[in-house]
Formats: C-alpha cells, sequence, structure tokens
C-alpha cells in the first residue's frame, strides 16, 4: 500500500501490475468498500493493464466514526481530482462502481482533460425528471432505506445495519450468506453510511448526460432490480460516445460474481 497527500489527506492505493502499459486504469470503490474490493479483478487486468487502486477519505485503513461533517460526494471527487493530477501520467483511465461510479463520472463532467476513457458499473444516483417520467422529487426509496441502515448502524447495531443495506441491494436474507471476509470489509466500512445518507448529492440530469464526451462503457449485472438498471440505461443513453455491456447471471458486485468475464468486458473497451 502507498498514499499519496491530497487536500490534506493522505488517500492510500494499490499500484500492480505493468508500469509502462499504457495510461493506468485507476479504479474506485463504492458503499462500504475500499481498496481491496477490486482484489478479484486484479490478476486478468493487471496482466495488460497498471492498475491503481484508491480508497478514499474515510474509508479503509481510515477509522471514522460518523461523527464529523467531513464526508461527501464532492470532497471525494475533489479528492480523486487531485490524486489524479498528483500522479501526473497523463490522460488516465478511470473506472467506478456504485457510488464510486458517481464520483467517476463527475470527475469527468468537471476534468475531462484528465481522462481517456471512463468505465462506469452500475453507477449509484438518482435521476431528475429530465431522465425520469416519473420524477417526484425527494428522497429515493433506496435512500430511505440506506437511513435505516445508517441509523442502526450510528445506534451500535453495525451487523443489523449492514444487513439492511445489503438485503436491500441483493434481496431479503443475503447478509448471513456472505462470505465471512465480505462481511469484515463491510463493518471496516460501515461508519461511512452515516456520512452517505447526508450526502445530498445532485440527482443526474440529460444536461450532465450529455456532457461526458470521452468513450464510456457502462456496465450492468444482468440480474440487478430495481434504481441502478434505471439509472444506468437512462445516462447511456444520453452520453454520447457510450456502450453498455451485461454481466449475465450477476447482481450488483458483478466483478466478484463474474471476475473473468468483468475483466474481458473491461480489457475490450481499453483495448478498441
Amino acid at each position: 500500500m502507498q498514499s499519496l497527500h491530497v487536500n490534506g489527506y493522505d488517500m492510500p492505493y494499490l499500484d500492480v501490475g505493468k508500469a509502462k502499459a499504457g495510461p493506468p486504469l485507476v479504479c474506485v470503490h463504492g458503499s462500504l468498500n475500499d481498496f481491496r474490493v477490486w482484489g478479484c479483478v486484479l490478476g486478468p487486468l493487471s496482466q495488460r493493464h497498471r492498475l491503481i487502486c484508491v480508497s478514499l477519505r474515510h474509508f479503509f485503513p481510515a477509522q471514522w466514526d460518523g461523527r464529523s461533517d467531513t464526508y461527501s460526494i464532492s470532497q471525494h471527487v475533489d479528492d480523486v481530482i487531485a490524486f489524479i493530477e498528483k500522479l501526473d501520467t497523463g490522460p488516465i483511465d478511470l473506472m467506478g462502481h456504485s457510488r464510486g461510479g458517481h464520483i467517476c463520472f463527475r470527475v469527468a463532467q468537471m476534468r475531462p482533460d484528465l481522462l481517456r476513457r471512463l468505465i462506469l458499473a452500475e453507477p449509484g444516483g438518482e435521476l431528475d425528471a429530465s431522465l425520469d417520467p416519473d420524477y417526484k422529487g425527494g428522497p429515493s426509496p433506496l435512500l430511505a432505506r440506506f437511513t435505516a441502515s445508517a441509523e442502526k448502524i450510528a445506534a451500535g447495531d453495525v451487523d443489523g445495519g449492514l444487513a439492511v443495506f445489503v438485503d436491500t441491494l441483493e434481496g431479503a436474507g443475503t447478509w448471513p450468506r456472505l462470505p465471512a471476509m465480505v462481511k469484515q470489509n463491510l463493518r471496516d466500512n460501515a461508519y461511512t453510511l452515516i456520512g452517505q445518507v447526508r450526502d445530498n448529492r445532485p440527482p443526474f440530469s440529460k444536461a450532465d448526460a450529455e456532457s461526458i464526451l470521452m468513450p464510456t462503457l457502462f456496465i450492468l449485472g444482468g440480474r440487478t432490480k430495481g434504481l441502478l438498471p434505471k439509472v444506468l440505461h437512462a445516462l447511456a443513453a444520453h452520453v454520447p460516445y457510450s456502450r453498455t455491456a451485461v454481466i449475465e447471471n450477476t447482481t450488483h458486485p458483478m466483478f466478484e460474481q463474474a471476475p473473468q468475464k468483468y475483466s474481458e468486458v473491461v480489457l475490450d473497451f481499453l483495448a478498441s
């Protein structure tokens, strides 16, 4: 593990693969995760690319109690931008999953000069009225469930809160079936959810999508249900130079469930 000092924070990261294999692929994890989540695809992806996997502010290996008002999506976007600038490699390829996909989307909006290609695996967020004909305003049902999860965690019931979070995304009864290592990684980052539900992140708009002008790959789990596929398809329909890949028989953590197929899709895109 290494770190770069950005915006007053030592951002930890893993740096693996071919140092001279073209632009590095910077990977940004999603909610309740950290750089370890990419472990199952490090092998196949690093055979052809240099991978740099970051842990965002307040995530493992940091320990945060969720009490200070120092967690926001805008801060994480600023941190990723500063990190890429400090790498000083020229334009990079950027990949984000879930909330990390939302962060990468905003980085692409704000600093397209820093990116060559963009990969968004089920980016998290909400849609505004320009992308969603059913838009009613206010928090989404998904955010309401995450808030209930965060409240349990804040009250000290970490596993109970994580069960609500995981079962919301993957279906009732998923939490008890998760491998012990996956559960521990979620516990290590549990208190970040308290900050996340205060994010007040702006919803995606049609103008946002149309502003993403670099080649973009959207990746969808074939069995993912709910808001995430709706967001992905709405964005993909309006990002000018986009394509969508579906990883069959997977859900939201698609690169953990089908690492070889996921890696093939990413490598094909980066080589095209």
